[in-house]
C-alpha cells in the first residue's frame, strides 16, 4: 500500500538543523499521522507521497517550505509584572530559552520563546523555533494502512475533536497558572474560563 491521502502512515524520521540532530521518531516510536490532511509540512508530505513501507526519503526543506522566515514583528517585549502569579513569578518560568504556552489577542493559546530581558520587560518571540531553519530529514516509511472513519472524522489522535469550551493553560503550572496575554499593553492575565 502506498502513501496516499487518508492513509495512516507510520514513519521513522531524524530531523538535522545546523549539523545536529533536532528531532528523531524512531522504529520504536515512530511518527503516526493521517496523509493529506495538513497534520505536516506541506513538502514533507509531497516528498514522502507514494512510497510504500520500507521506502527511504532524504530531503532538504528551505525555510519557506518549512516553518517560514524568522519575522521580527513576532517578537514582544511584555513587562515583567505580566509574569507574575500571586505577586511572584514562579521559580523557573523566565529562563531564556524556554517555551510559554500564552494566550493570544484571539484567545488562542500560542508558543513564546524567552528571548532574552530588557530593564523591566521580556523579550518574548513567538516565532516558530524552527523559522528561519533549514531542514534535512532523513528516514522511512514503516507501514501504510486506510484510515477508519472515526480516525478521518476525530483524527488520529482526537486532533479533529472541538476543544473543551474552557480552556485553560496548564503546561506551565500544574497548579492552573496564568496564560500571559501575547503582546498586552496592561500584561494582564486571561483565562477564558473566568
Amino acid at each position: 500500500m502506498k502513501v496516499e491521502k487518508d492513509k495512516v502512515v507510520s514513519l521513522t524520521y531524524e530531523l538535522t538543523v545546523d549539523g545536529k540532530t533536532a528531532d528523531k521518531a524512531t522504529a520504536e516510536r515512530p511518527l503516526d499521522y493521517i496523509h493529506g490532511n495538513h497534520m505536516l509540512l506541506p513538502k514533507f508530505e509531497a516528498e514522502v507521497e507514494g512510497l510504500e513501507p520500507g521506502g527511504e526519503f532524504a530531503f532538504t526543506l528551505t525555510p519557506e517550505e518549512g516553518y517560514g522566515v524568522h519575522d521580527p514583528s513576532r517578537v514582544f517585549n511584555l513587562p515583567m509584572e505580566s509574569f507574575m502569579i500571586d505577586g511572584r513569578i514562579p521559580e523557573g518560568l523566565l529562563v531564556e530559552g524556554r517555551v510559554i504556552p500564552m494566550m493570544n489577542q484571539h484567545g488562542q493559546v500560542v508558543q513564546g520563546t524567552v528571548a532574552g530581558f530588557e530593564g523591566d520587560s521580556v523579550k518574548m518571540d513567538f516565532n516558530h523555533p524552527m523559522a528561519g531553519k533549514t531542514l534535512n530529514f532523513k528516514g522511512s516509511v514503516v507501514s501504510v494502512r486506510d484510515a477508519t472513519e472515526k480516525e478521518l472524522t476525530e483524527g488520529l489522535h482526537g486532533e479533529y475533536l472541538p476543544p473543551e469550551e474552557h480552556h485553560r493553560c496548564h503546561k506551565h503550572h500544574g497548579d492552573g497558572g496564568c496564560c500571559h496575554g501575547e503582546g498586552k499593553k496592561d500584561g494582564e492575565c486571561c483565562h477564558k474560563d473566568e
